[in-house]
Protein backbone atom coordinates (compact mmCIF):
# COMPACT_ATOMS: atom_id res chain seq x y z
CA UNK A 1 0.00 0.00 0.00
CA UNK A 2 1.54 3.34 -1.32
CA UNK A 3 1.40 5.97 1.70
CA UNK A 4 -0.23 9.39 1.20
CA UNK A 5 2.13 12.31 2.15
CA UNK A 6 1.05 13.56 5.42
CA UNK A 7 -1.38 11.13 6.26
CA UNK A 8 0.63 9.29 8.37
CA UNK A 9 0.60 10.89 12.08
CA UNK A 10 4.56 10.28 11.99
CA UNK A 11 5.27 10.66 8.48
CA UNK A 12 7.01 13.43 6.46
CA UNK A 13 3.82 15.58 6.57
CA UNK A 14 3.64 16.15 10.38
CA UNK A 15 7.18 16.43 10.39
CA UNK A 16 6.95 19.60 8.31
CA UNK A 17 3.89 20.66 9.84
CA UNK A 18 5.80 20.83 13.63
CA UNK A 19 8.23 22.89 11.33
CA UNK A 20 6.47 25.32 10.10
CA UNK A 21 5.05 25.51 14.34
CA UNK A 22 8.36 25.98 15.30
CA UNK A 23 9.42 28.71 12.51
CA UNK A 24 5.76 30.61 12.98
CA UNK A 25 7.00 29.87 16.72
CA UNK A 26 10.52 31.61 16.16
CA UNK A 27 9.36 34.37 14.42
CA UNK A 28 6.50 34.97 17.00
CA UNK A 29 9.05 34.75 19.87
CA UNK A 30 11.50 37.24 17.40
CA UNK A 31 8.32 39.50 17.31
CA UNK A 32 8.10 39.91 20.86
CA UNK A 33 11.29 40.41 21.89
CA UNK A 34 11.67 43.24 19.43
CA UNK A 35 8.26 44.84 20.30
CA UNK A 36 9.46 44.91 23.67
CA UNK A 37 12.31 46.51 22.66
CA UNK A 38 10.59 49.31 20.47
CA UNK A 39 7.56 49.67 23.78
CA UNK A 40 10.33 49.58 26.03
CA UNK A 41 12.71 51.92 24.30
CA UNK A 42 16.07 52.34 22.66
CA UNK A 43 17.80 51.82 26.23
CA UNK A 44 16.92 48.01 26.34
CA UNK A 45 18.11 47.29 22.88
CA UNK A 46 21.28 50.02 23.86
CA UNK A 47 21.83 48.02 27.17
CA UNK A 48 21.82 44.16 25.70
CA UNK A 49 24.11 45.62 22.97
CA UNK A 50 26.41 47.07 25.41
CA UNK A 51 26.97 44.21 27.19
CA UNK A 52 29.03 42.56 24.84
CA UNK A 53 32.69 43.80 24.63
CA UNK A 54 34.57 44.32 21.82
CA UNK A 55 38.32 42.92 21.50
CA UNK A 56 39.86 45.49 19.75
CA UNK A 57 43.32 44.73 20.64
CA UNK A 58 43.06 41.74 19.02
CA UNK A 59 41.66 42.70 16.11
CA UNK A 60 44.30 44.86 15.30
CA UNK A 61 46.68 42.20 15.96
CA UNK A 62 45.14 39.88 13.63
CA UNK A 63 44.95 43.12 11.12
CA UNK A 64 49.06 43.36 11.47
CA UNK A 65 49.39 39.82 10.21
CA UNK A 66 46.29 39.51 7.87
CA UNK A 67 48.78 38.74 4.57
CA UNK A 68 49.68 35.43 6.74
CA UNK A 69 46.29 34.15 7.34
CA UNK A 70 44.48 31.74 5.42
CA UNK A 71 41.57 32.73 2.43
CA UNK A 72 38.34 31.66 2.56
CA UNK A 73 37.61 29.57 0.08
CA UNK A 74 33.18 29.67 0.44
CA UNK A 75 31.52 32.15 0.22
CA UNK A 76 28.78 32.24 2.78
CA UNK A 77 30.21 29.65 4.92
CA UNK A 78 31.89 30.68 8.11
CA UNK A 79 34.04 29.35 10.85
CA UNK A 80 33.58 30.65 14.77
CA UNK A 81 36.37 30.14 17.44
CA UNK A 82 34.45 29.38 20.85
CA UNK A 83 37.05 30.05 23.38
CA UNK A 84 35.83 29.07 27.43
CA UNK A 85 38.06 31.04 29.48
CA UNK A 86 39.62 29.31 32.92
CA UNK A 87 40.69 33.25 34.31
CA UNK A 88 39.42 33.13 37.83
CA UNK A 89 39.54 36.65 38.00
CA UNK A 90 36.25 38.55 38.18
CA UNK A 91 33.01 38.52 40.35
CA UNK A 92 32.00 34.89 40.51
CA UNK A 93 34.96 33.37 39.42
CA UNK A 94 37.24 33.16 42.46
CA UNK A 95 35.32 29.96 43.80
CA UNK A 96 37.19 28.24 40.78
CA UNK A 97 40.49 28.43 42.18
CA UNK A 98 43.28 31.34 42.64
CA UNK A 99 43.41 33.89 40.15
CA UNK A 100 47.83 34.09 39.38
CA UNK A 101 46.83 36.86 36.92
CA UNK A 102 47.26 34.49 33.96
CA UNK A 103 44.45 32.80 32.13
CA UNK A 104 44.26 29.72 29.24
CA UNK A 105 41.64 28.62 27.27
CA UNK A 106 39.84 26.07 29.32
CA UNK A 107 37.73 25.11 26.28
CA UNK A 108 37.91 26.09 22.07
CA UNK A 109 35.56 25.27 20.18
CA UNK A 110 35.78 25.56 15.86
CA UNK A 111 32.51 26.06 14.63
CA UNK A 112 31.79 25.78 10.85
CA UNK A 113 28.68 26.82 9.71
CA UNK A 114 27.69 25.38 5.92
CA UNK A 115 27.32 28.06 3.39
CA UNK A 116 23.34 26.95 2.69
CA UNK A 117 22.74 27.36 6.80
CA UNK A 118 21.65 23.50 6.73
CA UNK A 119 24.22 21.70 8.85
CA UNK A 120 26.64 23.35 11.46
CA UNK A 121 29.73 21.12 12.49
CA UNK A 122 31.47 21.95 15.81
CA UNK A 123 35.02 20.62 16.14
CA UNK A 124 36.78 20.13 19.63
CA UNK A 125 40.26 21.04 20.10
CA UNK A 126 42.15 19.68 23.24
CA UNK A 127 44.10 21.67 25.43
CA UNK A 128 46.80 18.97 26.09
CA UNK A 129 47.27 19.46 22.29
CA UNK A 130 51.13 19.91 20.94
CA UNK A 131 50.83 22.84 18.46
CA UNK A 132 53.30 25.15 16.43
CA UNK A 133 52.16 28.57 18.17
CA UNK A 134 53.54 31.70 16.35
CA UNK A 135 54.92 34.32 17.98
CA UNK A 136 52.68 36.35 19.65
CA UNK A 137 52.26 40.20 21.05
CA UNK A 138 52.10 39.30 24.78
CA UNK A 139 49.91 42.14 27.62
CA UNK A 140 52.78 43.08 28.33
CA UNK A 141 53.75 44.79 24.99
CA UNK A 142 56.84 41.92 24.27
CA UNK A 143 56.35 39.73 21.42
CA UNK A 144 57.13 36.21 21.93
CA UNK A 145 59.12 33.72 20.27
CA UNK A 146 57.26 31.32 17.70
CA UNK A 147 57.05 27.93 19.81
CA UNK A 148 56.37 24.06 20.07
CA UNK A 149 53.91 23.83 22.87
CA UNK A 150 50.76 23.26 24.59
CA UNK A 151 47.38 24.96 22.50
CA UNK A 152 45.74 26.25 25.77
CA UNK A 153 49.11 28.29 26.34
CA UNK A 154 48.18 30.46 23.05
CA UNK A 155 45.60 32.14 25.48
CA UNK A 156 47.40 32.93 28.57
CA UNK A 157 50.12 34.25 26.25
CA UNK A 158 49.01 36.09 23.70
CA UNK A 159 44.54 36.13 24.27
CA UNK A 160 42.59 35.69 21.62
CA UNK A 161 44.77 37.03 18.71
CA UNK A 162 47.16 34.40 19.55
CA UNK A 163 44.62 31.88 19.67
CA UNK A 164 42.87 32.96 16.60
CA UNK A 165 46.66 32.73 14.70
CA UNK A 166 47.37 29.21 16.32
CA UNK A 167 44.48 27.63 14.97
CA UNK A 168 44.45 29.33 11.82
CA UNK A 169 47.83 27.92 11.39
CA UNK A 170 46.92 24.11 12.55
CA UNK A 171 44.25 23.98 10.41
CA UNK A 172 44.75 26.30 7.29
CA UNK A 173 41.04 27.17 8.37
CA UNK A 174 40.33 31.14 8.01
CA UNK A 175 38.62 32.30 11.26
CA UNK A 176 35.74 34.65 10.79
CA UNK A 177 34.52 35.14 13.75
CA UNK A 178 35.41 34.60 18.08
CA UNK A 179 33.80 34.51 21.30
CA UNK A 180 35.10 34.35 24.51
CA UNK A 181 32.97 33.49 27.34
CA UNK A 182 33.66 33.28 31.30
CA UNK A 183 32.29 31.16 33.72
CA UNK A 184 30.08 33.13 35.28
CA UNK A 185 28.01 33.88 31.95
CA UNK A 186 27.97 30.72 31.54
CA UNK A 187 26.23 29.56 34.60
CA UNK A 188 23.67 32.90 33.81
CA UNK A 189 22.64 31.53 30.80
CA UNK A 190 22.30 27.93 32.20
CA UNK A 191 19.57 29.21 34.73
CA UNK A 192 18.20 31.98 32.71
CA UNK A 193 16.60 28.92 30.74
CA UNK A 194 15.43 27.02 34.30
CA UNK A 195 18.85 24.59 33.90
CA UNK A 196 19.79 21.75 31.03
CA UNK A 197 18.54 18.35 31.11
CA UNK A 198 21.14 15.62 30.96
CA UNK A 199 21.49 12.07 30.81
CA UNK A 200 23.60 10.65 33.52
CA UNK A 201 25.20 6.68 33.30
CA UNK A 202 26.12 7.01 36.94
CA UNK A 203 25.82 8.34 39.67
CA UNK A 204 28.05 11.60 40.54
CA UNK A 205 29.51 12.26 43.86
CA UNK A 206 32.46 14.72 43.13
CA UNK A 207 33.52 17.08 46.09
CA UNK A 208 36.07 18.76 43.57
CA UNK A 209 33.30 19.41 41.09
CA UNK A 210 30.55 20.43 43.73
CA UNK A 211 28.48 17.64 42.70
CA UNK A 212 26.03 15.57 43.59
CA UNK A 213 23.65 13.77 41.32
CA UNK A 214 21.90 10.54 40.35
CA UNK A 215 21.82 8.56 37.42
CA UNK A 216 19.23 8.72 34.88
CA UNK A 217 17.81 12.50 33.66
CA UNK A 218 19.28 15.34 35.51
CA UNK A 219 18.18 18.89 34.86
CA UNK A 220 21.37 21.03 35.85
CA UNK A 221 21.41 24.56 36.93
CA UNK A 222 24.10 26.85 36.47
CA UNK A 223 26.45 26.24 39.13
CA UNK A 224 26.13 22.34 38.56
CA UNK A 225 26.14 22.78 34.43
CA UNK A 226 29.54 24.11 35.37
CA UNK A 227 30.65 21.52 37.59
CA UNK A 228 29.76 19.02 35.30
CA UNK A 229 31.53 20.41 32.16
CA UNK A 230 34.54 21.24 33.75
CA UNK A 231 34.95 18.50 35.81
CA UNK A 232 38.48 16.04 34.36
CA UNK A 233 40.38 14.36 36.90
CA UNK A 234 37.14 13.02 39.38
CA UNK A 235 34.59 12.15 36.41
CA UNK A 236 34.64 9.05 34.07
CA UNK A 237 37.91 7.88 33.17
CA UNK A 238 39.75 11.11 34.01
CA UNK A 239 40.66 12.28 31.23
CA UNK A 240 40.19 15.44 28.45
CA UNK A 241 38.71 13.05 25.95
CA UNK A 242 35.94 12.28 28.74
CA UNK A 243 35.09 15.70 29.49
CA UNK A 244 35.13 16.69 25.74
CA UNK A 245 32.80 14.36 25.29
CA UNK A 246 30.64 15.89 28.01
CA UNK A 247 30.87 19.35 26.88
CA UNK A 248 29.37 18.16 23.82
CA UNK A 249 27.00 16.30 24.61
CA UNK A 250 25.89 19.13 26.82
CA UNK A 251 25.92 21.59 24.36
CA UNK A 252 23.75 19.53 22.28
CA UNK A 253 21.14 19.51 24.82
CA UNK A 254 20.98 23.45 25.08
CA UNK A 255 20.77 24.09 21.48
CA UNK A 256 18.01 21.20 21.94
CA UNK A 257 16.60 23.51 25.33
CA UNK A 258 17.01 26.67 23.45
CA UNK A 259 15.10 25.82 20.32
CA UNK A 260 12.49 24.79 22.13
CA UNK A 261 8.97 26.94 22.03
CA UNK A 262 9.55 26.89 26.41
CA UNK A 263 12.34 29.60 25.57
CA UNK A 264 11.61 31.42 21.73
CA UNK A 265 8.43 31.70 22.93
CA UNK A 266 8.36 32.97 26.52
CA UNK A 267 9.90 36.78 26.66
CA UNK A 268 10.37 36.39 30.23
CA UNK A 269 12.90 33.72 29.41
CA UNK A 270 14.42 34.83 26.55
CA UNK A 271 15.33 38.55 27.76
CA UNK A 272 17.02 36.89 30.74
CA UNK A 273 19.06 34.32 28.80
CA UNK A 274 20.01 37.10 25.90
CA UNK A 275 20.98 39.49 28.62
CA UNK A 276 23.27 37.11 30.59
CA UNK A 277 24.65 35.31 26.93
CA UNK A 278 25.50 39.17 26.03
CA UNK A 279 27.26 39.70 29.16
CA UNK A 280 29.47 36.83 28.69
CA UNK A 281 30.58 37.39 26.08
CA UNK A 282 33.89 39.14 24.25
CA UNK A 283 34.12 39.24 20.82
CA UNK A 284 35.80 40.51 17.54
CA UNK A 285 34.34 43.84 16.92
CA UNK A 286 31.81 43.18 14.19
CA UNK A 287 29.78 40.81 16.20
CA UNK A 288 29.88 43.36 19.41
CA UNK A 289 26.53 44.61 19.21
CA UNK A 290 22.91 43.04 18.83
CA UNK A 291 22.65 43.62 15.00
CA UNK A 292 26.32 42.01 14.44
CA UNK A 293 25.10 38.46 16.74
CA UNK A 294 21.60 38.75 15.03
CA UNK A 295 23.02 38.76 11.55
CA UNK A 296 24.81 35.32 12.43
CA UNK A 297 22.61 33.90 14.09
CA UNK A 298 19.56 34.31 12.13
CA UNK A 299 20.87 31.67 9.79
CA UNK A 300 21.59 29.77 12.05
CA UNK A 301 18.33 29.29 13.83
CA UNK A 302 16.63 27.16 11.09
CA UNK A 303 19.50 24.54 10.85
CA UNK A 304 17.59 20.81 12.33
CA UNK A 305 19.16 19.30 15.42
CA UNK A 306 19.88 16.50 13.46
CA UNK A 307 22.49 18.51 11.66
CA UNK A 308 24.38 19.64 14.05
CA UNK A 309 27.41 17.63 14.81
CA UNK A 310 29.73 17.70 18.02
CA UNK A 311 33.24 15.97 17.25
CA UNK A 312 36.73 15.87 18.63
CA UNK A 313 39.93 16.58 16.02
CA UNK A 314 41.44 13.29 15.47
CA UNK A 315 44.44 12.83 17.93
CA UNK A 316 46.52 10.49 19.60
CA UNK A 317 49.41 10.61 22.69
CA UNK A 318 51.74 12.75 21.64
CA UNK A 319 54.87 10.78 20.81
CA UNK A 320 57.53 12.14 23.96
CA UNK A 321 54.97 12.50 26.55
CA UNK A 322 51.92 10.58 26.90
CA UNK A 323 49.87 12.99 28.65
CA UNK A 324 49.94 15.46 25.86
CA UNK A 325 48.33 14.99 22.27
CA UNK A 326 48.96 14.85 18.74
CA UNK A 327 46.93 15.37 15.39
CA UNK A 328 46.77 12.01 14.05
CA UNK A 329 48.24 13.91 10.79
CA UNK A 330 46.17 11.86 7.68
CA UNK A 331 42.14 12.09 9.58
CA UNK A 332 42.95 15.45 10.85
CA UNK A 333 44.40 16.79 7.72
CA UNK A 334 40.89 15.02 5.74
CA UNK A 335 38.86 16.83 8.39
CA UNK A 336 40.29 20.19 8.01
CA UNK A 337 40.25 19.96 4.07
CA UNK A 338 36.36 18.71 4.30
CA UNK A 339 35.57 21.97 6.39
CA UNK A 340 37.72 24.50 4.34
CA UNK A 341 36.03 23.46 1.28
CA UNK A 342 32.72 23.31 2.77
CA UNK A 343 32.13 19.82 1.97
CA UNK A 344 29.71 17.48 4.79
CA UNK A 345 31.55 15.65 7.68
CA UNK A 346 30.42 12.32 8.17
CA UNK A 347 29.89 11.47 11.73
CA UNK A 348 29.33 8.66 13.91
CA UNK A 349 28.68 7.50 16.91
CA UNK A 350 31.95 6.64 19.46
CA UNK A 351 31.66 2.89 19.44
CA UNK A 352 30.97 2.70 15.69
CA UNK A 353 33.65 1.88 13.24
CA UNK A 354 34.92 5.04 11.64
CA UNK A 355 35.39 2.96 8.27
CA UNK A 356 38.20 1.99 5.76
CA UNK A 357 39.02 5.37 4.50
CA UNK A 358 40.54 8.07 6.77
CA UNK A 359 38.56 10.47 5.42
CA UNK A 360 34.78 8.51 5.38
CA UNK A 361 33.30 9.76 8.81
CA UNK A 362 34.67 10.58 12.48
CA UNK A 363 33.46 9.66 15.84
CA UNK A 364 31.18 11.86 17.60
CA UNK A 365 27.46 12.75 18.27
CA UNK A 366 24.93 15.35 17.35
CA UNK A 367 22.75 17.46 19.21
CA UNK A 368 19.85 15.53 18.29
CA UNK A 369 20.77 12.56 20.44
CA UNK A 370 19.21 11.71 23.23
CA UNK A 371 22.18 10.07 25.44
CA UNK A 372 19.51 8.24 27.86
CA UNK A 373 18.15 6.38 24.65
Amino acid sequence: MTDVVGASATGPGLARRRRRRWIRGTALGAGVLFAGVLGGGWALYTKLSDNITADDAAAAELARYERERPTALVRGAQNILVIGSDTRAGDGNRRYGKDSGTERSDTTILLHLAADRRSATAVSLPRDLMVHMPGCLQSDGHRGEPSFTLFNSAFEVGGSACTVRTVEKLTDIRVDHYVVVDFSGFKDMIDAIDGVQVCLKKPIDDKAAKLRLPAGRVTLDGEQALGYVRARKSLGDGSDTGRMDRQQQFLGALVGKVQSSDVLLNPAKLYPLLDAATSALTTDPELASLRGLYQLVRGVRAIPTEHVQFLTVPREPYVYDSNRDQLVAGRADALFSLLRADRPVAVTKKNASPGDSASTAFHGNTAAEDSCA
